[in-house]
């Protein structure tokens, strides 16, 4: 069994920063890519970043220029850095992992969820 556990979540004005973290632990034998999801009131879920493990990344538009995803392989640890926030970045925000828990089989696993709000 694989556990996501996520950090970093809170309160902030808008135009303040944020850092999100992953930590992935558990039965892992290697984790491929890492990404980060949000959901908001009434919304559907949607990816905020992604990024695999040879560090290749993508964003969402709406992020884009104002996040940055990073992650530390040796500590199975996926970080979130979100900057210039906006009220319209309000939401829940996920943490996903595709896990190897064998070198011949992979899952996806999911944090419980980390909550952003941002006003004033």
């Amino acid at each position: 069994q694989v556990q996501l556990t996520e950090s970093g979540g809170g309160l902030v004005q808008p135009g303040g920063s944020l850092r999100l973290s992953c930590a992935a632990s558990g039965s892992i034998f290697s984790i491929n890519a890492m990404a980060w999801y949000r959901q908001a009131p009434g919304k559907e879920r949607e990816l905020v970043a992604s990024i695999i493990s040879g560090g290749s990344t993508n964003y969402a538009d709406s992020v884009k220029g104002r996040s940055t995803i990073s992650r530390d392989n040796a500590k199975n640890t996926v970080y979130l850095q979100m900057n210039s926030l906006k009220p319209e970045d309000t939401a829940v925000y996920y943490c996903n992992a595709d896990v190897r828990t064998t070198a011949l089989r992979s899952f996806r696993y999911w944090g419980q969820g980390t909550q952003v709000t941002v006003s004033s």
